[in-house]
């Protein structure tokens, strides 16, 4: 049963000749049961198992959970699933995961249905709607009024926000969307022409490369436009050497090969962002850095503009309107300033200060936690990995391209240090975080609150709710990445019910099996 979940197996595998024929060589006396058998009985059975592992850390003590939601509909069957996936911060400050269901969602998809659906979720794991610190899904206008309707705390997936600035700001151009329309020709004919593939790895070899295939793009992924276009410059040699003995549907111009050029220097800040809030430790406090970050980079001039300009302005105008209120909303900017890597230096002054009163007031209204005496010198091991100690910079180093990494070092330099003088044992823990210098940008700042919640204990207990909140929906939608595998064209007549138990198996087994 755990062959069949965890490598999306049919139930049927365990009656084709080649597996029973292996059975019957590692164990000539053993007898495989039917495919019904592990469909009515071991699956039920399992899953009950999991349920249960499931239903044990979800009692165990959690500040605040936070999740992702999806819905997905099927290619090959007439089915739509709507996901919840809870994520938390432990006591050891370690994140946690879970996927609690996939459930077959019919009829309309309104925004009363899917409220009343997580309802419904919430109540078969007893999980209490106050410990609900924020759900993210999608930017449908359904999801955003469902989770008005259930009073739930919605947040936008920072990725499809990004998405619809980069069509709007880039895709949209029309010089732009021409070179995409060649490439899409170009690449098209290498796919459904095994001949003219087999030509291009011929040219591949001659010249001393290593066989590549060129990427195809979806138009809902810019990113793999991205990667299109990538694909195509890395085998600009090989395509001139191509058309010189070859027909092609289409064809760049040395003017088009330099646009291609400069776009992917221009968009390759937002595929490094994309990379960053689709791993698994990425968190909402990343969303406001991140955008100060970028929308300085776009704001500088640099020698790959050239042709790409105005769109370069046109997609700092989009990045600027699809996140006007990032900075100002409280759950970002609290989980922002908790984070040890950025604190309080990527918010203007009237900001730190607003977000320092919310912060203050979600410490008053916690519990009298054991403090210190407030007299808080530490050394460079108690802040954690100690000090990012500034780069020297060397000619040749101004010289170089602006990179997204060095608009985050130009912030932390220009930020001014913090003022306050508060004098509360609270205020004092937050003076005292808030004077250290950041951890680096690279380490984990879970990490950092599990070696200091004895300092900052209070502070602690806010970071681990506000720090669980991911800022994409990317859970959900590797969840339905699965679902596209479990019911597929070997299994489209497979009930819901138990398509959903084998995703909630496939998913939260290997938690139970380290």
């Amino acid at each position: 049963m755990e062959f069949i979940a965890l490598d999306d197996q049919p139930f049927s595998v365990v009656e084709d000749v080649g597996f029973r024929r292996l059975m019957g060589h590692i164990e000539p006396r053993y007898t495989v049961p039917s495919r019904r058998h592990f469909s009515d009985v071991c699956l039920p059975e399992m899953y009950n198992v999991v349920s249960t592992h499931v239903h044990e850390l979800l009692a165990t003590d959690i500040a605040a959970f936070s999740f992702t939601t999806d819905i997905w509909s099927s290619d090959v069957s007439a089915t739509s699933m709507l996901s919840l996936t809870a994520q938390w911060i432990d006591t050891e400050f370690n994140l946690q995961k879970v996927v609690l269901h996939s459930q077959e969602f019919r009829g309309s998809h309104t925004a009363a249905a899917i409220s009343d659906a997580f309802a419904k979720m919430f109540d078969t794991w007893r999980i209490d709607p106050s410990k609900v610190h924020a759900i993210v899904s999608d930017n449908a206008r359904n999801m955003t009024k469902a989770m008005e309707d259930s009073n739930l705390k919605g947040i936008r997936c920072m990725a499809h926000t990004l998405q619809l600035a980069v069509n709007e700001g880039v895709l949209s151009q029309r010089s732009i969307a021409d070179v995409i329309a060649t490439g899409r020709k170009i690449v098209g004919h290498f796919k459904h022409s095994p001949l003219a593939y087999g030509r291009l790895q011929a040219i591949q070899e001659q010249l001393g490369m290593p066989p590549k295939r060129l990427q195809q793009d979806v138009s809902t992924r810019w990113n793999s436009t991205y990667y299109m276009l990538e694909s195509l410059f890395a085998q600009k040699r090989v395509l001139a050497s191509y058309i010189a003995d070859h027909d092609l549907p289409a064809t760049f111009s040395a003017y088009q090969w330099c646009l291609i050029e400069n776009i992917l220097s221009l968009l390759a800040p937002f595929e490094q962002i994309m990379k960053e809030i689709s791993s698994s430790g990425a968190s909402v406090a990343d969303v406001i850095p991140l955008l100060a970050a970028l929308k300085r980079l776009l704001g500088k001039e640099a020698e790959t503009d050239h042709g790409v300009r105005t769109t370069k302005s046109a997609l700092l105008d989009a990045v600027n309107t699809r996140f006007s209120k990032a900075d100002s909303e409280p759950l970002y900017c609290i989980a922002t300033v908790l984070d040890p890597r950025y604190k309080d230096h990527y918010l203007d002054v009237g900001k730190k200060q607003r977000t320092r009163d919310m912060i203050q007031a979600e410490l008053d209204l916690q519990k009298p936690l054991c403090d210190g005496d407030g007299r808080m010198t530490h050394s460079a091991a108690e802040r954690g990995d100690g000090v990012e100690k500034k780069r020297a910079r060397t000619t040749d180093d101004e010289l170089h391209k602006p990179l997204l990494s060095d608009m985050f070092e130009e912030i932390l330099q220009e930020s001014n240090p913090n003022t306050s003088q508060k004098t509360s044992s609270t205020a004092q823990q937050l003076d005292a975080f808030l004077s250290e210098v950041p951890i680096p940008r690279s380490n984990n700042p879970l990490g950092y609150w599990r070696a200091n919640q004895g300092r900052f204990p209070h502070l602690a207990q806010t970071a681990r709710r506000y720090l669980s909140a991911p800022c994409t929906s990317t859970d959900s939608e590797r969840l339905f990445s699965a679902a596209s595998h479990v019911i597929d064209e070997k299994r489209n007549i497979l009930s819901c019910d138990k398509a959903e138990k084998l995703l909630f198996i496939k998913k939260n087994l290997p938690l139970f099996l380290k």
